[in-house]
């Protein structure tokens, strides 16, 4: 018979806490989004008179359509490539147990501990030659390469808890390697893909650097750095900002609640082995 203890009494206490947390600046957010630029009053007080024109403001002096567009291109295409580019190259070094494929996966897990920003001025004189700078291209060429390391090491950790049974038997029946990883490997593959795609859009959604970087002196620009628009040197209106945060966070809170069924077991089952 179940009991209910101080043990329990205390985890509940502190998910509570833990949630309150959290809901803290999602609460900030939202009330100063909807309060009117004349009320000064503290932030944590709630707004008795909400208004939707900051919305409609953000919208139309940040550019957030053109924004929104960029990004999603970007986004968009970034991943496709992230992921196809990541599952091919995980595939054999999972399956391989030659020496080489130890050294190959090495290789690239030392992507994952060398930061960006120790090749940032090389990258950016290798997209400047390239006449990429000012173009979507620029982030998408840094991204697909920048995200793949991570993405392989997910699929590796996967692919490794997966049973070999269905490989062989379609070896077996006559299927080819390429044939056998379309057919039946990767759609075996789908929580991890799903977690890979979550995450990398996230990722890739809300970076700021790159975009401000690369982009500079274009006419693009991607959310987050629209969103900056809005803060000056001695004036920032706070109303437009958090206003233009709560847009720019409905299209990735669309993605992750569609798919979030499989976010977790996929995440957890990457890390296996």
């Amino acid at each position: 018979m179940n009991r209910y203890t101080r043990r329990t009494f205390s985890l509940e206490l502190l998910m509570i806490a833990i949630a309150l947390v959290v809901a803290f600046p999602v609460y900030v957010l939202v009330n100063l989004a909807i309060r009117p630029p004349s009320d000064t009053s503290s932030p944590l007080r709630p707004t008795l008179a909400p208004t939707l024109d900051n919305f409609t403001q953000a919208w139309q002096q940040g550019a957030l359509g053109g924004a929104l567009g960029n990004s999603a291109l970007v986004t968009v295409v970034s991943v496709l490539i992230v992921i196809a580019i990541s599952a091919l190259a995980a595939y054999p070094l999972a399956r391989v147990t030659a020496r080489w494929s130890r050294g190959v996966f090495l290789l690239i897990m030392l992507g994952l501990m060398l930061p960006f920003q120790l090749a940032a001025l090389p990258l950016y004189q290798t997209m400047r030659d390239l006449n990429l700078l000012g173009s979507a291209w620029a982030l998408i060429v840094f991204y697909s390469g920048l995200q793949v390391p991570f993405t392989t090491f997910l699929y590796i950790g996967f692919l490794r808890a997966l049973p070999r049974d269905f490989e062989d038997a379609a070896s077996i029946d006559g299927c080819t390697a390429w044939e056998c990883f379309r057919h039946v490997v990767f759609p075996m593959l789908k929580p991890i893909t799903v977690t890979a795609i979550v995450l990398n859009a996230v990722s890739i959604w809300n970076d700021f650097f790159t975009p401000l970087l690369y982009l500079s002196g274009s006419t693009q620009q991607t959310v987050p750095v629209a969103i900056s628009g809005f803060v000056g040197q001695y004036v920032s209106d706070w109303n437009l900002i958090f206003a233009a945060l709560l847009i720019s966070m409905i299209p990735i809170l669309i993605v992750y609640f569609a798919l979030q069924r499989s976010i977790i077991n996929g995440f957890a089952g990457g890390l296996k082995g």
